[in-house]
């Protein structure tokens, strides 16, 4: 009877609905049926599926920004965020975080079986706005199956509502999974409207919903369809890099531009108050900043020189004048990226070894690194709660997915040169040096190119939530999540020292995630990840 009974709550939640969509039209409604009636029913639907996972503003466990503390950019402090610990690798199968994120995409999933096995039940006047929802709801099941599959390889893949016997279904192959789903979802882009929304911006079209299959194609190593892909977006909308990249992650652009593809806007949170700043900002004397996720000086020394070399291997400076003095001759994202001692805020000097400065690193909600994200940070929102908006996938990303997929193929052309010079002269880097159609890249081997896409891509995207995936797919996560956690540089007695947060590890099997213990209790059919 135990057993029976944890499978039942286990199917309650996969075919829950959000506490959202509780708000429906008839308070009374007791069936499905009777609250799943008209066009209303089917913009909540659409719209509480992005809010809960997607485009929420609030959960810290869910926001895009927060998810750069999981790898060697920045530092979560927060237990409760879960990205501190699969940033420092004390994870195992009964760690918090892996019942947290399956349960909530394995529950979605469970939700828009449902929706759209009934999608024929709510009354419309237009069919075409029924056939719009449909295909969006289905884009959504298949957002939340990619991230299952890219974090935990092979799981239960199902496409119709659950039934009692479904709970305890054996994991499909990822391949299987992503070789039913990547045609599907091109066949949702094709009937999804071509226009951008100029409303309700964070639902897809037929060109956001492309560029999302674009991402998980070079995920996946579908290197083809992922630059074919971004060659269909290039040629076919509107989407351009914004003149001043830093703008676009203040009020400056960040509702006025035309590089946001997929979005996080007032719309798709249903208020105008979000948290960038409470999150990401400095405790500044009586403000809201909580520092709960700062970039880390792995990401800061990563910035390359303003003529796009490493700093290692710069004539200019030694890379010890560049590892104290982050500002020196630096690709200008970095400026538009990232704070810290020497720079700012709000008319007053950083000084994090001063215990009198605002941002003495040591105080409670103080930078554990003595860095500060720049981006989403706006000193208009130093005393009250901000309501900047995002992008979570930007046009930038279509060109450096191009780029990547060229170069992971040794088939680089000149539009991968083309598409590398464009986000690096937008970003302000000396074109007579960075150019990469000039003749010293001429002779560049594949790995060359290999570090040089990873690396723009890493500051590029910097604190926007990307680099964990990555630093996953590269397999190289054991090369850079194994050691301390570091902060600010600079000499003390004659010798070069760093702030040290943490120690960090991850070990081969961390690739994938494990199955909480929970879920294997539930599905005996489950199989354990390896090393778990």
């Amino acid at each position: 009877m135990k057993k029976i009974a944890i499978i039942s709550i286990f199917i309650t939640v996969l075919l829950s609905g959000c506490e959202s969509f509780l708000d429906k039209t008839d308070p009374t409604a007791t069936t499905f049926q009777e609250f799943f009636i008209d066009e209303d029913d089917l913009r909540r639907v659409a719209y509480s599926s992005f809010y809960d996972v997607f485009t929420n503003h609030g959960d810290r466990k869910l926001l895009f920004y927060m998810m750069d503390g999981r790898s060697d950019n920045a530092y979560a402090r927060s237990e409760d965020d879960h990205h501190l610990r699969i940033g420092n690798g004390n994870i195992n199968s009964n760690t918090r975080a892996f019942e947290y994120y399956y349960t909530i995409y394995m529950k979605h999933i469970g939700r828009l079986n449902t929706y759209i096995a009934n999608i024929d039940v709510p009354y419309v006047e237009d069919e075409s706005i029924r056939t719009r929802y449909e295909n969006i709801l289905k884009g959504l099941r298949i957002w939340h199956y990619f991230r299952l599959t890219f974090h935990w390889g092979d799981v239960p893949f199902l496409l119709e509502p659950a039934e009692l016997e479904d709970a305890t279904l054996p994991a499909t192959p990822k391949k299987e999974i992503l070789d039913t789903l990547f045609p599907m979802a091109l066949d949702i882009a094709e009937q999804l409207p071509e226009e951008e929304y100029t409303t309700n911006k964070y639902m897809f079209n037929q060109y956001s919903f492309k560029a999302l299959i674009m991402r998980y194609a070079l995920y996946d190593e579908r290197y083809e369809l992922a630059a074919t892909l971004a060659r269909d977006i290039m040629d076919n909308t509107g989407y351009t890099l914004h003149p001043v990249y830093g703008d676009l992650f203040q009020y400056e652009a960040d509702s006025d531009n035309n590089e946001f593809i997929l979005h996080l806007d007032e719309e798709s949170h249903s208020g105008s108050t979000t948290y960038s700043f409470r999150d990401l900002g400095p405790h500044f004397r009586t403000g809201n900043g909580q520092s709960y996720c700062v970039p880390l000086k792995s990401l800061v020394d990563s910035y390359w020189t303003l003529q796009g070399r490493p700093i290692e291997d710069c004539p200019i400076h030694t890379k010890e004048e560049y590892e104290l003095n982050p500002g020196l001759n630096r690709d200008p994202r970095y400026k538009a990226s990232i704070m810290g001692p020497g720079d700012e805020f709000y008319g007053e000097a950083i000084d994090i070894y001063n215990p009198n400065n605002p941002m003495f690193y040591e105080n409670q909600r103080a930078s554990k690194s003595g860095y500060w994200f720049r981006k989403f940070v706006s000193e208009a929102d130093a005393f009250r709660d901000g309501n900047m908006e995002y992008g979570l996938l930007r046009y930038a990303e279509v060109l450096l997915t191009y780029a990547e997929a060229r170069i992971m193929t040794n088939t680089i052309d000149d539009l991968a040169r083309e598409c590398i010079n464009k986000v690096r002269e937008r970003a302000g880097l000396d074109m007579e040096v960075a150019d990469v159609t000039l003749p010293s890249y001429a002779s560049y081997s594949q790995q060359q190119w290999i570090d040089l896409i990873r690396n723009e891509r890493r500051i590029e995207f910097a604190g926007e939530g990307q680099r964990y995936n990555d630093i996953i797919r590269w397999r190289m996560a054991e090369d850079v999540l194994n050691g301390p956690a570091l902060g600010h540089t600079r000499i003390v007695n004659g010798k070069k020292t760093s702030i040290k947060i943490e120690d960090r590890s991850f070990k081969p099997f961390n690739y994938l995630w494990p199955f909480h213990e929970t879920s294997l209790r539930v599905n005996k059919n489950l199989k354990q990840k390896p090393g778990y």
